[in-house]
């Protein structure tokens, strides 16, 4: 019944978000986080390129993982218009099997928290554990449920062309305390000379986590020197006004 990151999905993902295109200074952020890595890094839910990108402009090393075919194939699209050729991986994040080992692993932008099952969160991280090599960091960014409104129905439209455009209408499903998730579905319309032409139908489930809940988390995979960040800012300590918290931590 439901896409996930389909066509249409890319097509606005990629209109929305173009290659370098920082959210909230992620980009930055972890520029400056990841300075003096000379090893591989991998960018796990890796998208179309938007955050990979700056990154391999910057000189880093990097390889990309992401489960969905169509961010994949747009990913390469852009990489290739910029004389780029990384490494790209079509995977599930709960249970890859990559052939090098990484200095640093990183899932930016609250991506992690589009992991809805618990269990399969925590063998991701096993995953970026079992891939890193020995001092490797994995930086992971979790985004909080702010701002819900049970039923709350946005539309937004974006004009590709004189000719066509994609429509997209998102309703806020139900947020979940107990599981700790929201869930929303999104419906993209693609429009030509008025006329539609494809849709989509997407369950867009985040989870999100308690603090200490995560730090324990990391811990019981064998994660150590543990930190974590508000808002962008190093070592910034979480406050109730916090949008959005940083972990790094380190493989033993």
């Amino acid at each position: 019944m439901f896409s996930y990151y389909g066509a249409l999905s890319t097509e606005v993902y990629d209109f929305t978000k173009p290659v370098g295109y920082s959210i909230d200074g992620d980009i930055e952020y972890y520029l400056e986080r990841l300075k003096g890595t000379k090893g591989k890094i991998l960018e796990a839910a890796v998208g179309s390129g938007r955050f990979l990108i700056p990154l391999l402009e910057n000189g880093f090393i990097v390889d990309g993982i992401d489960y969905s075919t169509e961010m994949l194939d747009s990913c390469r699209k852009r990489c290739k218009e910029r004389g780029l050729n990384p490494k790209l991986y079509e995977g599930n994040l709960r249970s890859f099997s990559l052939e090098s080992k990484y200095e640093a692993v990183v899932i930016p932008t609250g991506s992690f928290c589009l992991i809805e099952n618990l269990m399969d969160a925590k063998d991701a991280l096993r995953c970026f554990y079992n891939h890193l090599m020995p001092g490797g960091r994995v930086i992971v960014d979790l985004e909080l449920p702010s701002n819900w409104r049970t039923g709350e129905i946005t539309t937004a439209a974006f004009p590709l062309s004189n000719e066509e455009g994609i429509s997209l209408e998102s309703k806020s499903i139900e947020i979940n305390w107990v599981d700790q998730y929201t869930l929303s579905y999104l419906k993209y319309e693609k429009w030509r000379k008025g006329k539609l032409v494809g849709t989509e139908l997407q369950k867009f489930a985040m989870r999100w986590y308690g603090i200490e809940e995560f730090k324990l988390i990391l811990e019981t995979i064998g994660f150590s020197n543990i930190t974590c960040s508000a808002d962008y800012t190093y070592k910034k300590e979480p406050s109730k006004d916090s949008l959005l918290i940083t972990f790094e931590a380190v493989r033993k």
